[in-house]
């Protein structure tokens, strides 16, 4: 999608990015006394400080927004329409987890959520990397940390089970 301006570049960025940070925003909502509700949970001893989690989210979005953008500048999505779809489908899970955990404490659901996100990570990095390699290597960060996060969320779940059903 070379015949892009300049314009049309810089507010295709601002326009993912903007999604991801909007989706970023949507989680939040739901993690407002997350530090409160995460310090009284019984964590296994491998478990960051709740401080570390925003600028990690941060950094990835932020690498997110700009992975589908590479992906979108090379045919628009007409082109990669699955990719991209792919990619606004796990945003929503993305988004549901912190709701499912923080918001409703339902730890089970918040488990199969993450789940299927990371299915869905693993499909979005799969179909990003055959439109542009880089754009899937920029996901791999992601899926580390949502592995984490997933092994993160099961065992909290089990050291928890009347608080997080």
């Amino acid at each position: 999608m070379s015949s892009l301006t300049k314009a049309q570049r810089i507010t295709g960025l601002v326009g993912w990015l903007l999604i991801c940070f909007i989706t970023a925003a949507i989680g939040a909502a739901a993690s407002v006394q997350a530090e409160n509700f995460y310090g009284q949970l019984v964590q296994p001893g491998w478990a960051p400080p709740s401080w570390v989690f925003g600028p990690v989210w941060s950094v990835l979005y932020a690498v997110m927004g700009f992975a589908a953008w590479l992906v979108w500048r090379v045919g628009g999505f007409a082109f990669a329409r699955t990719a991209l779809t792919l990619f606004l489908v796990q945003l929503v899970l993305n988004a549901l987890w912190s709701w499912l955990f923080f918001g409703w404490h339902l730890g089970a659901l918040a488990f199969i959520d993450i789940i299927a996100l990371w299915l869905l990570i693993l499909a979005t990095l799969i179909a990003f990397w055959r439109i542009k390699p880089l754009a899937g290597m920029l996901l791999i960060p992601y899926l580390l940390w949502v592995s984490f996060a997933t092994a993160l969320n099961y065992s909290v779940w089990q050291l928890n089970p009347l608080i997080l059903g």
